[in-house]
């Protein structure tokens, strides 16, 4: 079944919108990107079907995870990057639920049907 998937996907979010939100705490500026970005390549990445749309909401995502750990919080730009970090995350999020379709190792994992959409898990 996809709703799995969907979890996992609303999981990487969830993982990725925490660590945004602490950060710089636990996390160095090197490894930022990596840190948000890391369960959503981990769990779902693999699991849907590749689509440039996906992939261009994933390199939003390090981008601002980058601008934000660029950003000098004595100059006031840490908050405006850190909402952008957020709000990369959530389009992240929308763009694989919305358009994501399982593909045949998520079949494997028991995620649902090769071919099913996201979507469609209700």
């Amino acid at each position: 079944m996809v709703a799995k998937l969907v979890e996992l996907v609303r999981e990487a979010a969830a993982q990725a919108r925490l660590v945004a939100r602490s950060y710089p705490s636990g996390c160095s500026a090197d490894a930022l990107p990596w840190a948000v970005i890391r369960l959503f390549d981990d769990d779902v990445r693999g699991h849907v079907e590749r689509d440039p749309r996906i992939e261009d909401r994933r390199d939003q995502v390090l981008i601002a995870a980058v601008n934000l750990a660029e950003a000098r919080p004595d100059d006031g730009s840490e908050g405006p990057e850190r909402a952008r970090l957020v709000a990369a995350i959530n389009d992240l999020e929308w763009i694989v639920l919305s358009r994501g379709i399982a593909n045949r190792t998520a079949s494997a994992q028991g995620y649902g049907e090769a071919g099913q959409r996201l979507r469609d898990a209700g």
